[in-house]
Order: structure tokens, then C-alpha cells, then sequence
């Protein structure tokens, strides 16, 4: 069985480490903010003004005036800081970042990313992704592995508009987690109840299969 969104983002929260100024993306890295491992601290970091971003609040938590970049209402953790988006951007320009994690439309074997436009499909734009993926320490990328017709999004070549080049080296789907090493995707572990062959055929680019191949850990 494939990965929920949550799931996606539980396994990515495992990247995190202590100390960590992080980035998180619109849509499945903003679940990250609630599978922060318990004994480690990081701090999140938002690119319309806010270091210190927490879980998304419960009802009794909600303040509508306090949003992330993608609009959605958030919480701040103790000792949050708000500042201008030109401070952000330069914070993150800066490289003070040390791990971002982005939605995608397309990877390729390149470390290539496509995630910001879809040709005659109206989309939220480019964002911040831009700026990461140039000045972020590491990025991983959280995304399906392959759209709703069945098509793979991990290329060997990305078809889409990009976003940065030679800059994607982790790849957490719905199906696996993956590496971008040698011009090829390297599967290091496989989602429960997903069989290998069901990931070959479903990544377009060249996938080499470790010989330690491993069940993902929840």
C-alpha cells in the first residue's frame, strides 16, 4: 500500500537534526511541522516573515492573522520571530538554511526539478522555490510518484518548466525513498506493501536498485 500525505511527511521529518533551520514547501512539507521527532529542535522557517513556525493549531489554537507562505493558518512555537519577506529572502539567499522541502511536479536523473508551472493549468506560481533550491544547505523533495494517469515523475529527463538544475538529491514518494547519485535514482527503502517491481515500473528515469534495499520505517 502506497504512502498517505502524512506518511509521506513523517518520513521526511526524519531528515531533520538538532539545530536545523528548515524551509518547508506548500502542500505535503508543511505536514512536517507536525512529526518534529520529540528530542530534537528545530526551527521552521516561513518565506513571508516567520522563524519559529509550529504545528497547525486545533480549533481552540486558530488565529487567522497568522499564516506561512502558502496561506494556511499556523501556530507559533516560543521564541518565534516575525520579520519583513525581504529579511526571509535574504536569510535564505544568505544560505542560513539548512534543509528545505518542496512539493514537485517532475525530478529527473539529473537532480533537475520542475515545480512551479504547468503549461495552460493555473498554478500558485513560483513562490520561494526558486531561492531555495539555489541557496538551501539540502533539499529533499515530497511528492507522488507518479500522477493520476499513472505517469511516472521521476524522468530521465523533466519535461516542465524548471525550477533549479543539478540541485535534488533526495526523493521521498509515496512508493519510496530515493537518492539522485551518478545520473540515476539509487532506491535505498520501499514503502510497506510496495513491491520493487511496482517501483521500477513506475520511475521512467534509470533506477538502480541497492542491494540493501529496505522497508520504511514509521
Amino acid at each position: 500500500m502506497s504512502l498517505t500525505r502524512e506518511q509521506m511527511a513523517q518520513r521526511a521529518a526524519q531528515e531533520l537534526k538538532d539545530g536545523y533551520y528548515v524551509n518547508l514547501g506548500i502542500g505535503i512539507p508543511t505536514l512536517v511541522a507536525n512529526f518534529i521527532p520529540p528530542h530534537i529542535q528545530v526551527m521552521l522557517q516561513s518565506e513571508n516573515g516567520l522563524l519559529g513556525m509550529g504545528e497547525f493549531p486545533t480549533e481552540h489554537t486558530l488565529d487567522p492573522d497568522l499564516i506561512n507562505a502558502g496561506k494556511q493558518t499556523v501556530t507559533a512555537v516560543s521564541g518565534a520571530s516575525f520579520f519583513s519577506s525581504a529579511d526571509s529572502f535574504a536569510m535564505i539567499r544568505g544560505g542560513h538554511i539548512d534543509l528545505t522541502i518542496l512539493g514537485a511536479f517532475e525530478v529527473d536523473v539529473q537532480g533537475n526539478i520542475a515545480s512551479w508551472m504547468i503549461p495552460n493549468k493555473l498554478v500558485k506560481g513560483m513562490g520561494g522555490a526558486m531561492d531555495l533550491v539555489a541557496s538551501a544547505n539540502d533539499i529533499i523533495v515530497t511528492m507522488n510518484h507518479a500522477d493520476k494517469k499513472g505517469q511516472s515523475k521521476l524522468l530521465s529527463q523533466c519535461a516542465l518548466p524548471l525550477t533549479g538544475v543539478h540541485c535534488i538529491k533526495k526523493i521521498i514518494t509515496d512508493l519510496a525513498y530515493l537518492e539522485i547519485r551518478d545520473g540515476c535514482f539509487h532506491l535505498l527503502e520501499h514503502a510497506p506493501d510496495v513491491s520493487i517491481e511496482e517501483i521500477q515500473d513506475k520511475t521512467e528515469g534509470k533506477l538502480h536498485i541497492d542491494a540493501q534495499v529496505k522497508p520504511m520505517a514509521l
